[in-house]
């Protein structure tokens, strides 16, 4: 099965559990599916479908930090209850170590000797890696062992 069919099956399931703050994350998920199916790019891929989870968990976690600063615990609650949700259907991430072999294939690959191969390197890890690691890490990495050369 795949996520998009998944997420359409859980929010029959949460339909039926009466699961309101489960099935508000779920519907957020599916109309972002369907706004990115319509907008004319036809069929959604599992890696751009991906990509949205990932967006959409970003987002409720920067919401719930921000709602954690301004001192509303509970909004803070709910959207990390949702963010949550979203991540249940986020591809497993990659370890810090697993993303420093990767990056240090690469460089080797690509002959990158310094901070100002650092364009080059991350245009290949980022096709690589998307979905598997956050772009932040991937990049701090590459920035210390470049550094380090």
């Amino acid at each position: 099965m795949g996520l998009i069919e998944k997420i359409n099956a859980d929010i029959k399931i949460a339909m039926l559990a009466r699961e309101k703050e489960k099935l508000q994350a779920l519907r957020d998920i599916k109309s972002k599916f369907i706004i990115e199916t319509t907008s004319g790019n036809g069929d959604l891929s599992e890696d751009k479908a991906i990509a949205i989870i990932l967006k959409l968990y970003k987002q409720r976690i920067d919401t719930y930090n921000l709602y954690i600063k301004e001192g509303r615990q509970d909004l803070a609650q709910e959207e990390k209850f949702q963010a949550d949700v979203i991540s249940s259907y986020m591809p497993e991430m990659m370890s810090e170590e697993e993303i420093k072999n990767e990056v240090l294939m690469v460089i080797s690959e690509t002959g990158a000797s310094g901070i100002q191969d650092m364009g080059k390197v991350m245009g290949i890890l980022s096709k690589k890696l998307s979905g598997k690691a956050d772009g932040k890490i991937i990049a701090n990495t590459v920035k210390s062992l470049l550094n380090n050369k």
